[in-house]
C-alpha cells in the first residue's frame, strides 16, 4: 500500500493527573525530516519520540506539537532557604552598624528578598510521564498513517488511470510505425518513376533506402521499454513501504524513452501521440513527489 507524504493525525489522551494531546502533520520533502515542539518539562523525551516516529514514517517534512497537563496539586513545593536569609541579616546589621542607622528588617520584608522563598517542581516519575506520552505519540501517528494511506489510495488511482492512457500511446506508436514505412516506400517508388520514366524500378536500391529510413525511425526498443517502465510502475505501486524514490527513478526513465521516440520521428500523427504521452508522464512525476 502505497502512502502520500501529506498526513494528519491527533490523539488525546487523559487521566485524574494529566493530559497529554499531540498533533501531527506533514508536507513534502526529500528526506525525513522531524521537528518537534513541546513544553520544556518533557524535553528528556524527545530522541524517545524521534525513535518511536521512525516506526511509522520513512518520508517527509513531519511537524509534531505535543501540549501537556498537570492536574496533581502538589506539582509545587514552597522552599525556605535559611542560609540565604542569614545571610542578609548579616550584612542588613553591618550596614546598620557602619553607617550608624537602625537595623528595621521585619520578617515580613525579608521574606522578599531574592531567593529567601522560592518555588520548586516536584520530581516526577519519568517512566509515568513517558508511558502516557507514548501511549498520545502512537495514537496520533496511526491516525497520521490512516490519513497518508487514504490520500495514497486516491494517488495509486490517479496514477493507474494515467498509466493505462500512456499503455494506448505504445499501442498507437506500435500500431503507427510499420505504417509509415508503407507510406514512405510508395511515395519512394511514386518519386523514383517521375524521375525516371519508362525505365524499370531497381527494387534493390529501394529496398536499401527503405531499410536506411526503417532503421532511423525504427522505435521498437523504445517501446519494449515504456512497457516495462510502465509495468514496474504498476507493480511498485502494489509494494508497501517507502517507494517514492523508486517510482521516480523509473518516471525518469519512461521520460527518457518518450524523449527519444519524438527525436526520431517525423510523423505527425506520432509527434502528437508522443506529446501526450510526455504530457502524462509529467503529470505521473509530479504525483509521484507526493508519495512516501
Amino acid at each position: 500500500m502505497i502512502k502520500s507524504m501529506t498526513g494528519f493525525g491527533r490523539c488525546e489522551t487523559a487521566d485524574t493527573d494529566r493530559k497529554f494531546a499531540v498533533e501531527i502533520k506533514s508536507v513534502n520533502h526529500r528526506y525525513l525530516d522531524i521537528n518537534i515542539r513541546m513544553p520544556k518539562k518533557l524535553g528528556i523525551f524527545e530522541n524517545a519520540i524521534r525513535s518511536l516516529l521512525k516506526e511509522y514514517m520513512e518520508r517527509g517534512k513531519v511537524d509534531v506539537f505535543v501540549t501537556y497537563e498537570d492536574y496533581t496539586k502538589d506539582q509545587l513545593l514552597l522552599k525556605y532557604n535559611e542560609d540565604i536569609a542569614a545571610q542578609y541579616l548579616t550584612h542588613l546589621q553591618k550596614m546598620s552598624e557602619m553607617f550608624g542607622i537602625e537595623n528595621d528588617i521585619r520578617v515580613s520584608s525579608l521574606s522578599h528578598y531574592p531567593e529567601v522563598f522560592t518555588m520548586e517542581e516536584q520530581t516526577v516519575d519519568e517512566e509515568e510521564l513517558w508511558t502516557g506520552l507514548e501511549k498520545t505519540v502512537r495514537g496520533a501517528a496511526e491516525r497520521f498513517v490512516e490519513s497518508r494511506a487514504a490520500e495514497g489510495e486516491q494517488l495509486k488511482k490517479d496514477l493507474t488511470e494515467k498509466l493505462d492512457a500512456m499503455l494506448s500511446y505504445v499501442d498507437y506508436i506500435e500500431k503507427r510505425s510499420p505504417e509509415i514505412l508503407q507510406e514512405y516506400r510508395s511515395r519512394l517508388e511514386e518519386k523514383v518513376k517521375e524521375l525516371l520514366g519508362d525505365r524499370q524500378l531497381d527494387d534493390a536500391r529501394i529496398a536499401t533506402e527503405v531499410t536506411v529510413f526503417a532503421d532511423k525511425i525504427c522505435v521498437d526498443e523504445e517501446t519494449v521499454r515504456l512497457r516495462s517502465h510502465i509495468k514496474s510502475t504498476r507493480e511498485t505501486l502494489e509494494l508497501d513501504g517507502g517507494v517514492g524514490r523508486k517510482l521516480d527513478f523509473i518516471a525518469q526513465e519512461l521520460n527518457r524513452e518518450a524523449n527519444t521516440i519524438l527525436s526520431k520521428t517525423s510523423d505527425l500523427s506520432i509527434t502528437d501521440i508522443g506529446i501526450s504521452l510526455k504530457t502524462d508522464i509529467e503529470k505521473v512525476r509530479e504525483q509521484i513527489q507526493n508519495i512516501e
